[in-house]
């Protein structure tokens, strides 16, 4: 399988020069998403509603990737306030509870200070004869 290149159309992957994800073979390499709504360039200050719109836009590329959640082994997750991880988590079960990936939390400084979490995933589509 031919490596591939997926984009949201959000203007920093052209700005900065990256892909919302990469698929080689059975693997999908998810660049760090954020609570932006892609179609309007939006973003809520509340960091509960970023991370549902995180989860949904890392899902919307799954998607166009011929993965889905179930696939994620791996996520990371990055907020610059790390008193604020918690207020996450049961968006996080939501999406990821069944799913359980193996998963880092880091506190840095994102690229925006609007942005309050932003969140990467690995994920792995598993053959039909395993």
């Amino acid at each position: 399988m031919d490596r591939k290149q997926i984009s949201s159309g959000s203007t920093f992957e052209k700005q900065v020069g990256y892909s919302r994800a990469i698929v080689d073979g059975n693997w999908a390499f998810l660049a760090g998403t954020t609570g932006y709504d892609y179609e309007t360039m939006t973003i809520s200050d509340d960091i509960v509603a970023q991370t549902e719109q995180c989860l949904k836009n890392i899902e919307a590329t799954l998607k166009e990737a011929e993965f889905s959640l179930k696939d994620i082994v791996r996520v990371t997750y990055i907020l610059p306030e790390k008193s604020e991880f918690e207020k996450c988590w049961p968006v996080l079960r939501k999406y990821l509870g069944d799913i359980k990936p193996a998963a880092t939390m880091i506190s840095a400084g994102l690229a925006t200070d609007e942005m309050k979490i932003e969140i990467e995933v690995t994920a792995l589509k598993r053959s039909e004869w395993f």
